[in-house]
């Protein structure tokens, strides 16, 4: 995947689109199954591994969520939501109208102190910014965190291209992201099987491939190029191309992508124009940090 730069184009095949549910469905491996799984090692802290849930329950279109709702996004008891929603409360981390929750800024000190000391979103930064400027669109970095793909790194425009949550710390599914399918080919076969297995693999739009041959099929075009193109798979609308990041034994740290409206900009200029830059600043930030 790292030496092959070009290929022919990757068209996908276009799937029927599901309606998405009235409640937010559970996420796939609930919390509360992953936190079950550690029953029985007396070091693991149940009670903060459900707070941490808690956290990570509210996301940019939920911003205020009812006990009630936290305990069907987590799985984890209405009684646990509610003691781990005091003590954030009592620590300042989050407030009450006295019937939904919210959380308050000081949740940003919990990711703080990663984001100001790992040397891979410091040292992105400044590439992000000059992609940005040179292409006039968003550039963003994530690496793999579970199923999905997690923001550490971004260089935004003004114009906000999608409803979906893009800011840093942001979490999108890995199947149907340009990101996530970087990430996902890096994974040996019986591991990206395994991923199939679990995801939640639905119809994002029209266009989304959800089913796990297609998907593999597509992971392999991906390692076989070296670099993915994902159109109006994950929102109608929007196109984006991504890269790897490597690490000093060659193997892939993270992902780098631009994305930008299918109104905007074509997919033949995503691969002529955008992609030279990406690669431009992938190889460099990689011999940075690792050269």
């Amino acid at each position: 995947m790292k030496d092959v730069k070009t290929a022919r184009d990757g068209g996908l095949p276009e799937t029927a689109h599901s309606t998405a549910p009235a409640l937010a469905p559970p996420i796939v491996a609930s919390p509360a199954k992953r936190i079950q799984a550690f029953t029985g090692d007396p070091d693991f802290m149940t009670s903060l591994a459900r707070g941490l849930a808690v956290i990570q329950a509210f996301q940019e279109r939920k911003r205020h969520l009812t006990i009630a709702q936290i305990s069907h996004r987590t799985e984890i008891p209405r009684a646990a939501v509610r003691r781990c929603l005091h003590t954030l409360m009592k620590l300042g981390y989050a407030t009450t109208d006295g019937r939904t929750y919210s959380l308050l800024p000081k949740v940003l000190t919990l990711g703080h102190a990663y984001l100001s000391s790992t040397p891979l979103a410091i040292s992105a930064q400044p590439y992000l910014d000059r992609i940005s400027d040179q292409l006039h669109e968003a550039a963003n970095m994530a690496t793999l965190e579970g199923d999905d793909i997690l923001y550490i790194a971004r260089s935004a425009t003004v114009e906000r291209l999608i409803s979906v949550d893009l800011s840093v710390g942001g979490r999108l599914p890995a199947y149907c992201t340009s990101m996530g399918r970087i990430l996902l080919a890096a994974m040996d076969d019986t591991s990206l099987r395994e991923y199939f297995d679990r995801a939640d693999l639905k119809a994002r739009t029209s266009r989304t491939l959800h089913d796990a041959p297609s998907l593999f099929a597509c992971i392999e075009q991906v390692r076989s190029q070296g670099w993915c193109v994902v159109d109006q798979e994950l929102e109608q609308g929007l196109r984006s191309v991504a890269v790897p990041v490597y690490d000093a034994s060659g193997q892939v740290l993270a992902a780098l992508n631009v994305s930008t409206h299918v109104g905007r900009v074509p997919r033949s200029e995503l691969e002529q124009r955008f992609l030279p830059v990406l690669l431009e600043a992938s190889q460099e930030l990689s011999h940075q940090l690792f050269g």
